[in-house]
């Protein structure tokens, strides 16, 4: 807290703020008292207008528009964070996130922060895209058959992965391409009878991974192919790789504040973060990593917009030749050559250097 503050002491950003200076305690309270609505509403107020500054309200995949649904849970000191119900040795809290997905990039769209105990399905009412055009992937930490048929009966599309120890039975098979991964096509029913089973039907895709390991995908769309369906399903990495980020990039994993208040604040300015990276590399027009944003607008926090740019674009090309290899063979018989010729007396300085004598051999 004290390296932030102490980097914030700039004269243009204080005139700006109309503050003095910002010291490590002010910073703190802030963190501490600011309610986490706040923080939240200016997360949904910078997605709107990342959304629209990325193109991500306007475009739509050939499936509609695909959102993403996971959760990550950060450990924390049970000593230090109390209230984090988690475990019995130590404390964590749970960022549930809904990300939306088109053409590689992802947005985050709405996050939920919960102690890490709560379960992931505890949250997916508050995530799910109702909207008929969307797609809500997940994986099977939401699977609940009771949500699933209010989902096929309000026209909500879903996919997810089926869980080890279902209960399956076959309505009807598809054939497959033999060539292809997919595996199985086929409609079925879900649970047992009188217990849990499914009013409505659903679409089971089995296909593999990379590595050959097969994946069993549950669809109420029944208009997709198999092979996009299992395209689709393998875009949930990407919300993989999103946690990853900010949590190696956006310092997520270590918290500035004790209170519930100031970790629920530091991950939203984390997600806002992230936003306004995006939305700066959409209004560069830079085609790099966001990670190649993130440091050079460390650098040039206090610099003009037109330096920062200039600097993005830069491009670094070899100013040297490169090491220069040694012809080790030329030297030693240049060195047997002056034994024979007893003119090796210059061995025995310490100051001779066999680089020295090779640019004699390329003078002649």
């Amino acid at each position: 807290m004290r390296d932030i503050g102490g980097s914030l002491n700039d004269e243009r950003l204080s005139q700006t703020l109309k503050l003095e200076s910002i010291s490590y305690a002010q910073l703190s309270r802030r963190l501490r008292d600011l309610p986490p609505e706040v923080t939240e509403a200016l997360f949904r107020n910078v997605v709107q207008e990342c959304a629209r500054g990325c193109g991500f309200n306007t475009v739509r995949n050939t499936v509609g528009r695909l959102y993403l649904i996971d959760s990550s849970a950060v450990s924390l000191c049970l000593s230090r964070y109390l209230w984090a119900d988690f475990r019995k040795t130590r404390a964590g809290i749970k960022l549930h996130l809904r990300l939306a997905f088109h053409d590689g990039e992802v947005l985050p769209d709405k996050a939920v922060v919960t102690p890490a105990r709560q379960a992931d399905k505890s949250q997916m009412e508050a995530l799910i895209v109702e909207e008929p055009d969307a797609l809500n992937v997940f994986d099977r930490g939401y699977v609940d058959y009771t949500l699933f048929d209010r989902y096929c009966a309000n026209d909500i599309r879903f996919a997810t992965r089926l869980k080890g120890n279902a209960v399956i039975e076959v309505i009807s098979e598809h054939s497959t391409d033999p060539t292809s991964l997919v595996k199985k096509d086929q409609i079925v029913f879900l649970g047992t009878d009188g217990i849990n089973k499914m009013e409505h039907p659903l679409r089971l895709v089995k296909t593999e991974d990379t590595e050959g390991n097969p994946i069993i995908i549950l669809t109420n769309d029944f208009r997709l192919s198999a092979t996009e369906i299992s395209d689709i399903y393998r875009y949930r990495l990407q919300i993989e790789l999103f946690f990853k980020w900010i949590k190696q990039y956006l310092r997520v994993k270590h918290f500035y504040g004790l209170s519930p208040r100031a970790v629920e604040n530091q991950l939203f300015i984390a997600l806002i973060t992230y936003c306004l990276l995006l939305l700066l590399k959409a209004k560069t027009g830079f085609q790099g990593p966001l990670l190649t944003i993130k440091r050079h607008l460390i650098t040039c926090l206090y610099d003009p917009f037109t330096t920062f740019v200039r600097k993005l674009y830069r491009k670094f090309g070899p100013r040297t030749k490169g090491r220069r290899r040694m012809d080790h063979e030329a030297i030693f018989q240049e060195t047997v050559r002056q034994v024979i010729a007893r003119e090796a007396d210059h061995l025995s300085d310490l100051t001779y250097d066999p680089r020295y004598n090779r640019a004699i051999l390329k003078c002649g």
